[in-house]
Formats: C-alpha cells, structure tokens, sequence
C-alpha cells in the first residue's frame, strides 16, 4: 500500500505484479482482498478469473470471466482495507477515522502511539499519514491478535512504517522509550483513564490525545482524568448518513397531492422542464432516499491537547 522502495510502490500508475495485494470490487457493499499468483484463479457468481490475465493490467482495470462477467481490480488502499479486512475485534470506519487524523494533525513525519491494535484498521491509516518519515508505535495485549496484525501490515505494504508490540498499556503503560517524543497517541481500551498518565508522558508540549469509547460513561471518568493536564478537551459522535441517489419511473397519473403509494414522496428533480405532471405516461425522474445500510452509533471520540508547562 505505502511501500518505500519507489520500484515496488502500489499505486494507481504501475502495473500489477505477482505477488501484489489486489481488491477484487464485484459492487459497493461486495468487495475482497486478493493476493495475485499466476497460476491461481479466483471463482464467483460472474465466472473464473484467471490471476495471469491480471498481470500487467494497472489497478483500477476491469478484466472479464470465462463467462463475460467482470469484476474490477482496485489497489488496497486504507479506506478501501477497512472494508475487507478480518475483524478481529470491533473496527473503526472511514467517518470516525478521518475525524481522528484530522483532529490528531498526523501529518508525514508524525510519531504516533496506538493502544489497542484490534484489526488494524485505523493503524493502516496512520501509516498513510505519517508516510514516508514518521511512524507508528501500536501495542495490543493479546499476542494472537499482534501477530495477526504484523501478518496483515507486511501483506499491506507498511510494515516498514509500523511497529508492533505486546503490552498491558493500562497496566504497564507506554514505553518509556517514547518519553516526550509521541505527536499523537490514540487509546481504544475498556479503561482509558487508566492509560492517559502514561500517555501524558510520551506526548511532546501541545501534543494531542484521543480516546475511541463505545460508552458515555467511558467518556466521562476520561474526562475527568484528562482536566489535570490536558486542555481543549471535547467528546464528538460521528454519525454518518449515505443516500441513494438513481433514477425512478413515476406514473404522474397516480402522483397527486403526495400521497400516492405507488410512489412515495421524495427528495425528486425532473431531469428536464419539458417533463408535465398531467401527462399519463410515465417517465423517469432522479430521486434520492436514505440508504437502508445506514450506520448508526459506533462510539464516542474524545480529544484532548497536552497542556504546555
């Protein structure tokens, strides 16, 4: 995803390679991570895919089924890695992480500190933003998991930008090897406020902290901890709202005063002024209603800036 060497850089202008990590997109919502082997194929609902007629083709290609089905071959980037990646533990998604980098300032050049590392999925994402010069100093006390996560950085391509260690960060704290020197540290524990001490410690002057709780009352006891020493400190919920937006046939003869069932009311636009409600035959106009996929509550995200002395 984010490899040093510039010869084997995975981006949308190479060509893919044996061996590369690919994302196999069927639609929107079925999607799977592929590494390429030249004698192997891949098998679906739309027919066989041979991997040799990959090869070659730059990502973002669509390549064709012994059927004529197809499928198109996406490079694994962090946004799209959180969608297919093995949950191990409960994951962050695209809204939550991009308010964490943002309110973070994880810029390239970054050290930052995770605890706990779960599946990976915002670890992947730090990686991206510290790229090329930072890095990313992620802790997970269950040893199983870390060495599935190592498993899952080197398939990625950012192992070079990641770190991983098994530590009991609420009961032993960071390493104090990073005393002073962190930008950013992010906390997804069952007891933050158990943790923030150590945090405080390993962050520079002005560094900033966040803490990933599905409970409000998580949130609380962390704020109470964090007003000793941090300032700017404030708790956000992402909620996230997709519409679909396509085109529908409506019978203007059945469309009255709003309340025809054949066709409920919605947000619509006619996609021309020549289109007449009185008009009995039916034709099509461009309407938009909320996805049925919709996420709800995921948990709650506080930060906080490390007070200067």
């Amino acid at each position: 995803m984010l490899l040093m060497d510039s010869s084997t850089k995975i981006s949308f202008n190479r060509c893919i390679r044996d061996g590369d990590l690919v994302i196999v997109y069927e639609r929107h919502d079925t999607m799977k991570a592929v590494k390429v082997c030249e004698n192997s194929v891949l098998q679906n609902r739309f027919g066989v895919f041979k991997h040799s007629d990959w090869i070659g083709k730059p990502f973002g290609s669509k390549v064709f089924s012994n059927k004529g089905g197809f499928v198109y071959l996406l490079a694994p980037t962090p946004e799209l890695w959180t969608l297919v990646l093995s949950h191990r533990t409960q994951i962050l998604y695209i809204a939550d992480i991009s308010f964490v980098i943002m309110y973070l300032e994880v810029v390239p050049g970054c050290l930052v500190l995770e605890s706990g590392t779960g599946s990976g999925s915002l670890t992947t994402s730090f990686a991206r933003a510290v790229s090329p010069m930072g890095h990313v100093y992620t802790f997970d006390f269950h040893e199983q998991r870390a060495v599935s996560a190592r498993e899952d950085f080197e398939r990625t391509g950012i192992s070079t930008l990641v770190t991983v260690g098994v530590r009991d960060i609420q009961g032993d704290g960071f390493p104090d090897q990073f005393s002073g020197l962190a930008d950013s540290v992010f906390l997804d524990l069952p007891q933050p406020w158990l943790a923030i001490p150590s945090a405080r410690n390993m962050l520079k002057q002005d560094g900033t902290l966040c803490s990933f709780s599905p409970c409000i009352e998580q949130v609380q006891r962390s704020c109470e901890t964090l007003r000793s020493d941090f300032t700017d400190i404030r708790t956000l919920e992402i909620l996230l709202r997709t519409y679909e937006v396509r085109e529908w046939k409506m019978d203007h003869s059945k469309v009255d005063d709003g309340n025809s069932t054949a066709c409920p009311p919605r947000k619509r636009r006619q996609p021309s002024s020549e289109a007449s409600v009185g008009d009995n035959a039916s034709s099509p106009a461009v309407m938009a209603r909320p996805s049925a996929e919709t996420r709800g509550h995921t948990g709650y995200l506080t930060f906080a800036r490390k007070c200067v002395s």
